[in-house]
């Protein structure tokens, strides 16, 4: 069943934290977007082609958000899915002209990458094909040509995603797709390559328990590592994105992760929280683990789990810490869109919204914080500049 369509087509009357859509000036004032622009801070979701065209899910899109991030649609395998040199825009594009009209910034996801690539890159580097100096050309032209389309409509790009192994200690993968066939010093050059293609964008290396949501900051150390050894080549690499992926069978600790952020900020680094959740164990009755709501009672109790607010509420709450923090955004805003069931066997509940479009605790969380983040140290520069009033 189709929670989202459902919910769509049954609702101008969503309630978000208890005022109506209808009463716009009481939902633009207590909105994420509007809470997070006093101090500066963006807000923002990744988005799907839904998000963008069903009218329920695009008004939470715009009213809420601030920054999109699109979830495939700038992906190597969505927009050059056939052979080499021939592109499909059109996803990438709608999701870049509803932030535009709507006032909304981009962060571009993601230019190198092990997974999502394209059947006729991976087969062509294992049957030979493909050699490695023609590799190396096509990431180039893959770099140039994405970062050129977009030049001056990105906000921050996510240029190389998770290149770090989950070991202790950790490392930069030697068996990852890229560096396997070009060596460690592709890092580096696709930097340099995005820079060349857009100079104003920010350029960021993105990747999941690099601020000590492990608990034993392994991960952190080994990007720590790379991106100091980055910037004392003059690499051209602006801020570092933690995912903040959590799970509540495992650990968390807000403290550790402030401190980490500003680790990298030392390093005259921006930093964002860049695919926030909090996933947990649901009460199901299908495949995909979609969390059961009852008509009559909207917040069962696996939805009401305080941890899950708190642990949302603890990464807010370093990025606030953290001056050089521009950006807080979730990884999708209602559990009926989730990437985590598909994921995760029996998980689920991870993110801001119930399957019926309902805020649950960790939208009220987020939203109670940042009423508060007036006293957060102030967000200012050209790299948190707000162009208007959202």
């Amino acid at each position: 069943m189709n929670f989202r369509l459902m919910a769509a087509g049954a609702a101008s009357a969503l309630i978000l934290a208890g005022a109506s859509i209808a009463d716009e000036a009481s939902t633009t004032l207590s909105s994420l977007r509007a809470l997070g622009a006093r101090v500066q801070l963006r807000i923002g979701t990744a988005a799907s082609p839904l998000d963008l065209s069903d009218p329920t899910l695009s008004q939470i899109t715009s009213e809420q958000f601030s920054v999109l991030t699109p979830e495939n649609e700038m992906k190597w395998q969505v927009v050059e899915p056939q052979m080499p040199g021939v592109f499909n825009w059109t996803g990438a594009d709608n999701l870049v002209n509803f932030a535009e009209a709507h006032r909304e910034r981009v962060r571009g996801h993601t230019l190198v990458w092990h997974n999502q690539l394209p059947n006729w890159l991976t087969q062509g580097v294992n049957d030979g094909s493909i050699n490695e100096a023609q590799l190396r050309d096509l990431l180039h032209n893959h770099i140039t040509t994405e970062v050129s389309r977009y030049r001056g409509r990105i906000w921050q790009w996510d240029v190389l995603n998770e290149m770090l192994t989950d070991s202790n200690p950790s490392q930069i993968n030697p068996k990852d797709f890229w560096i396997a066939h070009l060596g460690p010093g592709v890092i580096a050059d696709a930097f340099r390559w995005a820079h060349a293609a857009d100079p104003e964008a920010l350029l960021c290396y993105n990747d999941y328990n690099i601020a000590g949501e492990d608990g034993s900051n392994a991960k952190f150390n080994a990007a720590f590592a790379m991106v100091q050894n980055l910037v004392a080549q003059k690499v051209p690499i602006d801020c570092v994105g933690d995912q903040g992926h959590l799970d509540l069978q495992f650990g968390f600790n807000p403290i550790l992760m402030t401190q980490d952020l500003r680790a990298y900020a030392s390093l005259g680094l921006k930093v964002a929280i860049t695919e926030a959740d909090v996933r947990t164990f649901v009460e199901t009755t299908d495949n995909n683990q979609t969390p059961i709501v009852s008509p009559t009672d909207t917040t069962p109790s696996h939805t009401a789990n305080p941890a899950a607010a708190d642990w949302y509420n603890g990464m807010l709450q370093s990025c606030l810490a953290v001056r050089e923090c521009i950006s807080f955004t979730v990884w999708g805003f209602d559990d009926s869109e989730s990437w985590v069931p598909g994921a995760f066997h029996g998980e689920g509940d991870a993110d801001l919204y119930d399957v019926n479009l309902n805020p649950k605790p960790q939208y009220t969380a987020l939203q109670q914080t940042l009423s508060l983040a007036p006293g957060a140290p102030h967000r200012g520069g050209r790299d948190h500049d707000h162009d208007e009033d959202d």
